[in-house]
């Protein structure tokens, strides 16, 4: 089964403001980009351990310009041509719907009855004109089945848990709680994770 080297797109000022992003377009900010590049060094050293040429593998992100962004400062960080990687939307974030660009504060004040849904079923629940984790798990799961070997992905915090479900790491209850950190590898196969920071 293909091994993945995991990154979460770098840092926007949403993710600062605690704001629920899902497909809505945000940039990076300066420290996004950092991330970006720190993740390209990384993996730089990840390669030279297992002695793996960084040209070797496919790339592949998102399509949400924080993704390609990070994958394009993490390619300059490798030495390799920056713009020479594949899009798949499969790997976009999960929709929130109309709840995109709220934080779940404002949320709780204008809607308190889906907040508490949510809350009792994370993984189940669809916010409206949205979808829910189990939805997006599928694509996740039908993206990963579609590699033919090892593959660099930058994508999102949302699409790493679902996808962690699907290979049998975390569980479907655990999963949608689960920290997952920008400027870090993960490195994924099918019942096992590793960070590198």
């Amino acid at each position: 089964m293909p091994l993945l080297y995991y990154i979460r797109h770098g840092e926007t000022d949403w993710n600062v403001e605690a704001r629920l992003q899902g497909q809505h377009d945000t940039p990076m900010n300066a420290k996004g980009r950092a991330q970006a590049s720190r993740c390209g060094e990384i993996l730089r050293d990840l390669f030279a351990r297992d002695a793996i040429d960084p040209a070797s593998l496919p790339y592949v992100a998102s399509p949400l310009g924080r993704t390609r962004e990070t994958m394009e400062g993490l390619r300059r960080a490798l030495g390799l041509d920056p713009a020479t990687y594949a899009l798949d939307p499969r790997l976009i974030e999960v929709s929130f719907g109309d709840w995109e660009g709220f934080t779940l504060g404002e949320l709780e004040t204008r809607c308190p009855d889906q907040v508490a849904a949510r809350d009792r079923d994370k993984w189940g629940f669809t916010p409206p004109g949205a979808e829910s984790y189990a939805v997006m798990s599928l694509r996740m799961r039908d993206w990963y089945d579609s590699l033919s070997g090892d593959t660099v992905v930058v994508s999102h915090g949302g699409t790493m848990r679902a996808l962690i479900v699907q290979l049998g790491i975390a569980s479907k209850e655990e999963a949608p709680f689960l920290d997952v950190d920008q400027g870090v590898v993960y490195v994924i196969q099918p019942g096992s994770i590793a960070r590198y920071a």
